[in-house]
């Protein structure tokens, strides 16, 4: 008969937040669900600080990251140093998403967490989306995290073109569940799963949207 049997004391087990950090809850749940599993490279377009990599770093994923601020890819490196030394620190770039220098088709998984939104008009927000998109293997999955009207739609205060003032006081790039049918459709992508939107306080709604890429 099995019987279980606690580790004993001089193995300690990681602590929640050291084994997962500050993930994004919904992109935990990719993981409870298996579209995210071992030997999948995955990047991150737009990483900040890296509160979505700690996981994939410590557990042996090939991880890529990009983002504008030199700080933030610097302090992903020196994790990446301590949890994951056999990764090339040029895995890690300064970089805007829309202009990453990264190979076309390189990684399975493309996180966007809380950046699309940040785009300024409908121009940059394609050229976010596209690049991406591009990095995305056929097969592999994008997930997206972005701010949206959904569930709120009377609640906003037009800036021109797509861009509107939230209830909480951001001025951000606004989309709805319309328009990103649309997109999917036309990147070439079907929906892993129906839209979730978070309705935070009537003050902002967040979106999470989940695609695999044709084949």
């Amino acid at each position: 008969m099995l019987r279980w049997q606690a580790n004993p004391r001089w193995m300690r087990t990681p602590s929640l937040q050291e084994q997962f950090g500050s993930i994004d809850i919904y992109l935990f749940d990719q993981l409870l669900k298996g579209n995210i599993s071992p030997g999948m490279k995955v990047l991150d377009a737009g990483c900040g600080f890296g509160r979505n990599l700690v996981y994939f770093l410590r557990e042996g994923y090939e991880v890529f990251g990009a983002d504008l601020s030199a700080e933030c890819v610097e302090s992903v490196r020196e994790f990446a140093r301590t949890h994951a030394p056999g990764l090339p620190e040029t895995n890690f770039r300064v970089e805007a998403v829309e202009r990453m220098s990264f190979e076309d088709a390189c990684a399975d998984v493309v996180i966007s967490n809380t950046v699309l939104h940040l785009a300024a008009d409908d121009a940059q927000f394609e050229a976010m989306l596209q690049g991406s998109w591009r990095v995305l293997k056929p097969g592999g999955i994008f997930f997206c995290r972005l701010a949206s009207t959904i569930g709120m739609e009377d609640e906003f205060v037009p800036l021109g073109g797509r861009r509107y003032r939230s209830p909480d006081g951001g001025e951000r790039y606004l989309v709805d569940a319309a328009m990103i049918h649309s997109l999917t459709e036309r990147l070439g992508g079907r929906m892993v799963e129906e839209l979730k939107t978070t309705v935070v306080e009537n003050r902002r709604a967040m979106t999470t949207w989940v695609v695999k890429k044709n084949s």
